[in-house]
């Protein structure tokens, strides 16, 4: 039996349909994320982030922070809420999520094949215990990531859950948020994952050091208006959590109580 969804403008779509584009939206991302870890390791992937022929070094940083920039605009405008209903008004609502990580997707693999190389080295760890401990790192990173989105809720966070949903006609909520595993000790591990993952790395040329350095600038202002959100939707709890649990630091000295609070609190990579 097919059922029918109907947008804000009336319009039916085939729930069967939502279904496979939010599939389709999640098997992109899965490739771009596994990507950009072979894309900073410079390794199998057919572009790395030193590869290619180097172009006059102004041109190259112009272009490349024009790359981070609009990955940093389309990432923080598509997130925020205000966005996100005028987006309702054209599409489903259970395929808002799948069209947030589509774009994101599309905005990332755009920014692999247009990245242009500047390959001055910054530095060069030769010995082979620091090597294997940066590349460690690196990997370990980009695990912590991966493991904090199923903390929160991988398929929530990435559209499968609400194209599920929609498929069988069933009202979609917003998971609640807990304090649990990563988050006892640190309130953003995903954003730490990627931080550890763009800046670890035994060989760091000039435009891998731009790409951390414009990266971290937008996690830094995405945390910013993370916690306004946070804060807005959880309240006094958020604001008490805030006060026990740092940043980006991690704390172990301490044990923190679950906080259940508002659904609109998970972490977007790359909310």
């Amino acid at each position: 039996m097919t059922i029918e969804l109907r947008g804000a403008k009336g319009s039916a779509v085939r729930p069967i349909m939502c279904f496979v584009y939010g599939l389709t939206c999640y098997a992109i991302f899965f490739i771009t994320f596994l990507y950009l870890i072979a894309f900073l390791a410079n390794l199998i992937v057919p572009k790395g982030i030193d590869d290619g022929v180097p172009i006059a070094t102004v041109t190259a940083v112009l272009i490349d922070l024009g790359l981070i920039a609009l990955f940093g605009i389309q990432h923080s405008v598509m997130a925020r809420p205000a966005f996100k209903k005028r987006l309702a008004a054209f599409l489903p609502q259970s395929v808002e999520r799948s069209t947030f990580v589509l774009a994101s997707s599309v905005v990332l693999i755009m920014l692999y094949w247009q990245w242009r190389p500047l390959p001055q080295v910054v530095w060069f760890i030769q010995l082979p215990v620091w090597q294997a401990s940066l590349w460690g790192l690196l990997l370990a990173g980009f695990g912590i990531v991966f493991l904090s989105t199923f903390v929160i809720d991988h398929f929530d966070m990435f559209g499968l859950r609400q194209v599920w949903l929609g498929l069988f006609s069933k009202t979609y909520r917003h998971p609640s948020f807990r304090v649990t595993y990563f988050y006892k000790f640190i309130r953003h591990p995903l954003y730490l994952g990627l931080l550890l993952g763009i800046w670890c790395t035994p060989l760091m040329t000039l435009g891998h050091l731009l790409f951390a350095m414009g990266m971290s600038v937008y996690i830094l202002i995405g945390v910013h208006f993370e916690e306004r959100d946070l804060e807005m939707f959880l309240g006094e709890d958020y604001r008490r959590y805030k006060q026990r649990v740092p940043m980006l630091i991690p704390n172990f000295g301490k044990s923190h109580e679950t906080i259940k609070g508002s659904p609109q609190v998970a972490e977007t990579p790359a909310h």
